[in-house]
C-alpha cells in the first residue's frame, strides 16, 4: 500500500473500472446461477428462467456432477471469486499500490479460474450438449480478466524486466485476443452442437 507521504502516481482508472465491472457482472451471473440451483433443490420440476430450450439452458448444467465438482454448487465459487477483482479495482481507485507478490497471486487465481472455465466449456459442449446462459456470462468475463491482468503484469515488470516490452505489446492486443477466444468457443459449439441453427 502507498505511504501517505509518497507522491501520488497516476491512478490506473481504466484497469480499476474494468476489474470492478467485470467482477460485478461475473458475480451477478454466479448469483443468478446460485438462485436457480436453490429453486431446483426446492422444486426439482420447476421451470427455470434461464431454460430457453434443450440447447440453451442452465438446468442440465446445475443438475450434473460437473455443476458441483468440489461437492457444492460451482456458482458459489464464482460468488466468492468475483469479489477479488472488485476489491482490487476499488483498491486501485482509492490509490492503493499492491506488492509484486500480490499481483502474482491475483494472476494465479485468475489463471486458475480460466482453467476451470475452459474445462467447464468443454464439459458443456462435449458432454452435456448445452449452452448455459449465465455460465456463458461467467466465461465471457473470465477470459478478458485473465488477459488484462496477465498483460498488465507483464508490461509492469511483475515477471521481470525482460518481458516488459513483450507485455506492453501484447497488452494492445487484449481485445482482439479476447474476440478470438470468443470466436473459438462459438466455432466449437457450432461444430459439435450445430448451435446457430438450434438457437
Amino acid at each position: 500500500m502507498t505511504d501517505i507521504d509518497t507522491p501520488r502516481t497516476r491512478l490506473p482508472i481504466a484497469l480499476a473500472v474494468f476489474l470492478i465491472v467485470a467482477g460485478a457482472i461475473g458475480w451477478f451471473a454466479a448469483f443468478e446461477l446460485t438462485v436457480s440451483k436453490i429453486e431446483v433443490l426446492e422444486n426439482p420440476s420447476t421451470d427455470l428462467a434461464c431454460d430457453f430450450s434443450v440447447l440453451v439452458q442452465c438446468g442440465a448444467n446445475l443438475a450434473s456432477w460437473q455443476g458441483a465438482v468440489f461437492g457444492f454448487p460451482n456458482p458459489l465459487l464464482g460468488m466468492g471469486g468475483f469479489v477479488a477483482p472488485i476489491a482490487v479495482g476499488v483498491g486501485l481507485l482509492a490509490g492503493a499500490r499492491f506488492a509484486r507478490w500480490f499481483w502474482i497471486a491475483f494472476n494465479v487465481g485468475i489463471a486458475g479460474a480460466l482453467t476451470f472455465v475452459i474445462w467447464l466449456i468443454s464439459q458443456s459442449i462435449y458432454s452435456l450438449g448445452t449452452l448455459c446462459p449465465w455460465c456463458m456470462v461467467v466465461w465471457s468475463v473470465t477470459i478478458p480478466l485473465f488477459w488484462v491482468v496477465t498483460t498488465r503484469n507483464l508490461a509492469e515488470g511483475v515477471y521481470g524486466k525482460r518481458v516488459v516490452a513483450f507485455g506492453a505489446g501484447l497488452r494492445t492486443w487484449v481485445i482482439p485476443i479476447t474476440m478470438v477466444c470468443y470466436a473459438l468457443i462459438v466455432l466449437l459449439a457450432q461444430l459439435e452442437l450445430n448451435a446457430l441453427a438450434r438457437l
